[in-house]
């Protein structure tokens, strides 16, 4: 499912036109990002939480020529699966 399609869903299950629900879903994502770039988590009970993680500079090598090259520190978001969202993609047991 992409972006648009959850839009789409969204729309049809709260019965709400089509950019009523693309503007609850740009808040949402919008909400994540700003708390992860302030440099909060963001938990959804059941589902996940979205944490970000740093990662230290080191020299890596260009798997082509053999050369050293830096690479620079960096933070990637990390999502970690919840309990209850682990079960239901294990037991095949999702939401209809």
């Amino acid at each position: 499912m992409n972006k648009s399609e959850f839009i789409e869903t969204l729309a049809k299950e709260i019965h709400v036109p089509v950019a009523t629900s693309s503007s609850i879903v740009d808040t949402i994502l919008d909400a994540m990002t700003n708390t992860l770039v302030a440099g909060d988590n963001v938990e959804i009970r059941g589902f996940g939480s979205f944490t970000v993680r740093n990662y230290a500079p080191y020299e890596g090598r260009n798997p082509k020529t053999g050369a050293v090259t830096y690479v620079q520190a960096k933070k990637l978001p990390f999502f970690k699966v919840g309990l209850d969202l682990r079960k239901a993609v294990d037991n095949g047991t999702g939401k209809k």
